[in-house]
């Protein structure tokens, strides 16, 4: 999806100029991070402080960190910990250990456990009032950044870790709601026609709602999904094949779906889904990469804004619900995948400019 926001002002974001390396957001041999701060102190030691009020805050640690922090405060256990569920092998530690250290440094009566689904099975348990312990430590909350895909769970352990923590009371971010909601496949269920009707009972926040989907159509074994094949087959061009996976490089992209499909069988296509093509704004800007020209080349971009939030709540009542900052992702216009983690994009930054002061001075 292209998340965007719109106002009477006609206020615009541009893209600005920005570093990119092999791997954005964590150099794992030099440990080097990207900090949401950092385009904000080269522009300024650049000369250009005067423009700093172009760029938008982003507090997304702190945000973020505060609402894990929220939580701990809810659950009301002052010897409660917050547990980091992590990845055997976590490439993305680097923005986990600013988390960890933020909440160290700040809240310093709060302490950070990481653990492995497979540790959280040897060592956890379930105490008498369903309260979740590792060993004889309690814990609050627990900030999910494993378990999203089928490959963390490489044996019938770490599933019985999951449920273990799901009937704990433990304060999960996300909830397991928020965390099926992000799947593929239930996103494209609930672009599936009169299914918002189910959860939205105003006529005008279902039509503003469903102005945010893309086309998503399944590809199950059955008359809707047999119709969705075959249209793929006819214009792959319009389209993109997505398996729930994360981190980017797993999506097969137009003239290449025929064949991806035609390699799997009906059920191996039912876990997959097509979606049309988005066709973003292009923009034009430096790439600088380890290796590349000096001084780099002006070249076409497009860009993916996220907005990063914090709602905490049961199904009754929502206690806290705000914007916790934003990530910009930005590829070159020719490549297909994005994903940072997997050093096809580049985190960038907003740069706003009024439309009518633009005019002003053409």
């Amino acid at each position: 999806m292209w998340p965007t926001t719109r106002s009477s002002s006609r206020r615009r974001w541009r893209r600005r100029s920005k570093w990119m390396s092999s791997r954005p957001i964590c150099l794992t041999s030099t440990a080097r991070c990207w900090r949401t701060d950092s385009p904000r102190f080269v522009l300024s030691e650049l000369g250009h402080a005067d423009k700093l009020h172009n760029m938008p805050d982003n507090n997304a640690l702190a945000g973020l960190c505060n609402g894990m922090v929220k939580a701990w405060d809810i659950y009301a256990k002052p010897q409660a910990v917050i547990l980091f569920i992590i990845e055997d092998v976590s490439y993305n530690i680097c923005d986990q250990r600013f988390h960890e250290f933020y909440i160290r440094e700040t809240y310093p009566h709060i302490k950070v456990l990481r653990r492995t689904l497979t540790e959280v099975h040897r060592e956890g348990k379930l105490g008498q009032s369903k309260e979740l312990l590792l060993g004889s430590q309690e814990v609050a909350v627990i900030y999910f950044r494993a378990g999203y895909e089928p490959g963390h769970y490489h044996s019938q352990a770490e599933w019985d870790a999951r449920y273990l923590m799901e009937t704990s009371l433990a304060i999960k971010c996300p909830s397991i709601h928020y965390h099926l909601a992000g799947t593929k496949k239930v996103q494209q269920a609930l672009a599936q026609p009169a299914v918002l009707e189910r959860f939205i009972n105003d006529p005008e926040e279902i039509k503003a709602v469903g102005k945010i989907f893309t086309g998503l159509y399944s590809l199950d074994d059955n008359e809707a999904g047999n119709a969705s094949y075959e249209m793929a087959l006819r214009t792959p061009e319009r389209f993109v094949l997505k398996p729930q996976r994360e981190g980017g490089g797993n999506n097969v992209y137009g003239v290449d779906i025929p064949d991806a499909l035609k390699r799997m069988s009906r059920v191996e296509r039912s876990a997959w889904i097509l979606m049309d093509l988005i066709h973003p704004p292009l923009t034009k800007g430096y790439m600088v990469r380890p290796g590349g020209d000096m001084p780099p080349q002006i070249v076409d971009m497009v860009s993916e804004l996220g907005i990063f939030g914090v709602v905490i709540g049961d199904a009754e009542h929502i206690v806290h619900n705000y914007q916790a900052g934003h990530m910009l992702r930005t590829k070159l216009s020719t490549a297909n995948e994005g994903g940072v983690a997997a050093g096809l994009g580049a985190l960038d930054s907003p740069y706003l400019i009024d439309s009518d002061d633009e005019d002003e001075q053409k």
